[in-house]
């Protein structure tokens, strides 16, 4: 008979949860393997069926492993989008005050100028006529603030794919996603999406002359306009 691995009883699904995730991590199971029954797991560490089902709750929280309606647990396959998905609670919290938004402010400040930048040395011709189409969707929803959004995101998603890196990408949606209330304020202010798109205008151009320090500038000089227009609607300060 086998001896059951030895638990630390005051945080038995925790225990249960860390001896997983070592096996998960170190490659024992892999993505795609299934968990054993929660049986076979109540057996192996001496615990009772709700410290199994706690401890793979955990697990799934942390995106580790997949469980399914009726199906068996199965470790994840990582993916950069589940990856960035899970730091939601976090991120929703820190926009709960002023400088939670600067402080994303700034990451996103930090990104997509690395972003211009790259495809101003890098971006090939298809990848640049995908920016000038972006650029053209977004002059026509000038006056239609959902659709204006919309177009405004696609054309920075442009800038993240010339990346040819998935966690760009993924991590643009994200971005977007945790900062759109703040693009909705900013078109509040009369004339913004006009002046949000002559500057991805420049932007493009700027990209497309391979002028990197000046996509850069662009870039900047967009990004803190548009958070002065937030800042204002919002009732903080500019900073």
């Amino acid at each position: 008979m086998v001896e059951p691995l030895l638990i630390d009883r005051r945080k038995i699904f925790e225990q249960v949860a860390t001896h997983l995730e070592r096996e998960i991590l170190s490659g024992t199971l892999k993505p795609g393997d299934r968990l054993p029954p929660e049986r076979d797991l109540q057996a192996r560490f001496g615990v009772g069926r709700p410290a199994v089902r706690e401890a793979l709750i955990t697990l799934q929280r942390s995106g580790l492993i997949e469980i399914g309606n009726g199906a068996p647990a199965r470790v994840a396959i990582p993916t950069m989008q589940a990856v960035v998905s899970g730091m939601m609670p976090a991120v929703q919290q820190m926009l709960g005050n002023a400088d939670g938004q600067r402080h994303l402010q700034g990451v996103r400040l930090f990104m997509e100028v690395g972003l211009v930048r790259h495809a101003a040395c890098h971006a090939d011709k298809k990848e640049v006529a995908a920016l000038a189409a972006a650029l053209k969707n977004n002059r026509a929803s000038i006056g239609d603030v959902a659709e204006f959004i919309r177009t405004d995101v696609a054309f920075h998603y442009c800038l993240a794919k010339m990346t040819r890196n998935p966690a760009f990408p993924a991590l643009h949606d994200a971005m977007s996603m945790w900062l759109l209330e703040q693009r909705r304020f900013a078109l509040l202010e009369p004339g913004e999406d006009r002046r949000s798109y002559e500057a991805h205008e420049r932007i493009f151009i700027a990209v497309e002359e391979r002028d990197a320090d000046r996509a850069e500038a662009a870039m900047r000089s967009h990004l803190e306009e548009g958070w002065v227009a937030f800042w204002r609607r919002y009732g903080g300060a500019a900073e």
